[in-house]
């Protein structure tokens, strides 16, 4: 497994910059180095540059992309795409090299979306397990698929760990190029509000795109719900994709399906008239079964993952194999068959009488969809491990506390990723959240691994431990200070050492 630091192999793509800047329909201010007249990549990281690369210089709020310049002409690049000219590399200077980003490196790769057939999912909750369903019922069904999520990037050539949702547009079309030259048929793809508000996903052609849901997330970035929702609902435009498919179980989506102009597929658990329904849900210990009613006939699933909410992301992925007429009994076997997602309701085994469960659940509409399940697991107490991450939506982490004081007998407090702000004041914002709300055992524990092992240490046999916040993310940062940290594999560490000190 890798990660994204490092560029993943190039496609290739050998192109001269007086082509790129006719293509752009400008000119190049100074002259090419020594004759280095060909591009052979486009990459906006000064850290991965490679020679021959053209990188574009992206102005941002901390840093322009030309702070770097001498560190990409030292790494061998070629030429620079700014809004203003290098002092050191020839430059092709456009308005906005954010916005000219993903249509170039579209146009580069040879638009690879128009080959790869692209499922891309939007919205707040459940966009991750929607593209794994979505995945495992293509491949199902006999497609060679490639997956693009926030968890991994993943398909011929590709096992990545990802530091984004959605990749930036020079590694997003260099991927989808890398997938059809392994000829790969079809991608699953999460789209983040954030990768649609910075043309991160500008020229890529989608087969269908699915939207999910919308709850109070990220609102530090979009201002406001109705901003946020009108992000999500830029995808849904012919320009940008061929077939809507939108799960109506909340009103966003009740609102996004009356508003697109493409054929739309709904789906609902709730709703018998949505084109997708959920019926007879059978819910087990361990998964949900249900059968699905479409318009191409009525399926059975049986997921093997744990949690109610999985069922409309199943839905959803399903509808969307359905709507680009792919074999619905293969899909729905496909989809049946996963058995875990990295972060997302994951189980931890390590020999304990009790259930540990590592959830993503980072916002307060996955704490409501989540903890009163997880509650009904065992016939003892629920004790939650929360914390919010720095450097993002302030206004989530007393909410956060909130919530789960309001669903756990037993809250700890512990840090996430602090960023670059101070730990002890986000956990003194989730610890006003749960001194707030219920009448919950409130621990505060700043070290995460300690947290968990005082977790452990406190359940009973009936009782459900989980930890929240993280999911799969495996990186935490503390100021300058990063360091791997994965929920799960600590989880079932602390509850190892803690078993093996009571014996």
């Amino acid at each position: 497994m890798r990660r994204s630091s490092r560029r993943s192999t190039s496609v290739g793509s050998d192109v001269t910059i007086d082509r790129l800047a006719a293509h752009l329909g400008t000119g190049v201010v100074g002259d090419p180095w020594s004759g280095a007249s060909i591009v052979h990549d486009l990459d906006d990281d000064s850290r991965t540059i490679r020679p021959g690369d053209a990188y574009f210089a992206i102005p941002g709020s901390r840093w322009h992309g030309l702070d770097f310049e001498h560190a990409v002409a030292d790494a061998g690049a070629v030429l620079v795409i700014s809004d203003r000219p290098s002092a050191v590399l020839p430059t092709i200077v456009v308005d906005d090299p954010r916005r000219t980003m993903g249509p170039l490196a579209s146009w580069f790769h040879g638009e690879p979306s128009h080959d790869v057939r692209v499922f891309g999912v939007t919205g707040t909750n459940g966009k991750t397990s929607t593209t794994h369903f979505i995945d495992a019922g293509l491949t199902a069904a006999g497609e060679s698929t490639g997956l693009i999520s926030g968890s991994r990037i993943r398909g011929p050539g590709y096992d990545i760990v990802p530091t984004r949702t959605t990749p930036e547009a020079p590694m997003l079309q260099r991927t989808l190029a890398s997938f059809r030259r392994h000829g790969v048929s079809a991608c699953a793809m999460e789209v983040s509000s954030h990768a649609v508000d910075q043309h991160r996903v500008d020229g890529t052609a989608f087969r269908v795109m699915a939207f999910t849901n919308l709850s109070d997330d990220h609102l530090d970035y979009h201002g406001s719900m109705e901003a946020y929702f009108a992000t999500k609902a830029a995808m849904f435009t012919a320009d940008r994709t061929q077939i809507a498919v939108v799960d109506v179980d909340d009103g966003w989506g009740v609102r996004l399906a009356a508003e697109t102009a493409v054929d739309t597929w709904t789906c609902s658990v709730a709703d018998p008239a949505a084109d997708v329904v959920a019926e007879n849900l059978r819910l087990g210990p361990l998964g949900t079964a249900f059968t699905a009613r479409t318009p191409h006939g009525s399926v059975g699933l049986d997921l093997q993952v744990l949690g109610p909410h999985q069922v409309g992301n199943a839905l959803v992925a399903l509808a969307c194999a359905a709507a680009d007429g792919v074999d619905l009994a293969a899909a729905a076997e496909g989809i049946s068959s996963v058995t875990g997602i990295g972060g997302r309701c994951e189980p931890v085994h390590a020999g304990q009488p009790f259930r540990a469960i590592v959830d993503y659940m980072h916002n307060t509409a996955g704490q409501h969809a989540m903890l009163p399940y997880l509650r009904s697991l065992g016939g003892g107490r629920l004790i939650v491990v929360v914390g919010a991450t720095g450097g993002r939506d302030p206004g989530k982490r007393v909410p956060l506390g909130h919530v789960a004081a309001a669903h756990a007998d037993v809250v700890i407090v512990t840090d996430e990723s602090p960023e670059d702000e101070d730990p002890a004041a986000i956990r003194a914002e989730v610890l006003r959240g749960v001194r707030e709300n219920g009448t919950a055992t409130v621990i505060e524990q700043p070290d995460r691994h300690d947290a968990f092992a005082l977790a452990a240490s406190m359940a009973g046999d009936d009782d459900v431990v989980v930890v929240t916040g993280r999911g799969s993310d495996t990186f935490r940062r503390y100021g300058a200070e990063s360091s791997f940290f994965d929920d799960h594999t600590e989880l079932k560490r602390a509850i190892i050492e803690t078993r093996g000190r009571r014996r």
